[in-house]
């Protein structure tokens, strides 16, 4: 660890005046932290793939490199965005950080001027900050659509934004339009170390059904959200 330390510190010093040459902006993550970022973030490492990484393509900024997940022979994708962006390592520059935690020592390697990272995420956020600055966005507690502003925010994405909220608004609406979802009761399960998981909503899709109007059982509404 003492070596991975003194590695990272090599070349948050090599990165020093890069990043002095960037014009910066004060910005409080969900830590409480007050971090000086980029005003124009030009790398991108994005510490989780599914609530960071997707969202980020989906606005139209590429990361440098991020976290994936793992198949069963150590090969490394990006949950969700092949089937939702079309995007993946094997057919974009994004290099593979590895899972949890990432590998530190790629981190720098990558040479971001901005790590954006999550609270599930376990690599130390004191490693990453001698990096480059890093910000904690807490994704449960902000949800789906809060996490997609503050990522719009940061990178200058607003106009691109729009344009997906209202094609999600559209297509929530046709839901709507085609289904009488207000006489149809849903639940999404999770089948886990033989146990079944329910959450009060689960995710995007959880998401899509509540606003698409559908009704849960009682005792999923009961379940405080988050």
């Amino acid at each position: 660890m003492k070596i991975a330390r003194l590695f990272v510190a090599a070349i948050s010093a090599l990165l020093v005046p890069a990043a002095f040459a960037q014009e910066t902006r004060s910005f409080t993550d969900d830590l409480g932290r007050t971090v000086e970022i980029p005003v124009a973030p030009q790398r991108i490492a994005s510490l989780q793939d599914l609530a960071l990484t997707v969202p980020l393509i989906e606005l139209g900024v590429m990361p440098i490199a991020n976290h994936g997940r793992t198949t069963p022979e150590g090969e490394g994708f990006i949950r969700a965005s092949r089937v939702l962006t079309g995007v993946d390592f094997d057919n974009s520059d994004i290099e593979f950080l590895g899972n949890l935690p990432v590998d530190v020592e790629a981190v720098a390697a990558a040479e971001p001027d901005l790590i954006i990272t999550t609270p599930w995420q376990t690599a130390p956020v004191e490693q990453l900050e001698a990096i480059a600055p890093t910000i904690v966005l807490d994704d449960e507690a902000r949800g789906d659509f809060e996490i997609y502003d503050v990522l719009a925010e940061i990178t200058g994405t607003q106009d691109r934004l729009a344009v997906l909220k209202d094609r999600y608004a559209g297509q929530v609406e046709q839901i709507r339009r085609l289904i009488d979802t207000g006489d149809i009761s849903v639940n999404v399960i999770q089948g886990v170390d033989g146990q079944v998981l329910s959450w009060h909503t689960y995710g995007a899709l959880g998401k899509v059904l509540r606003d698409s109007g559908f009704t849960f059982p009682e005792r999923v509404e009961a379940i405080p959200r988050g």
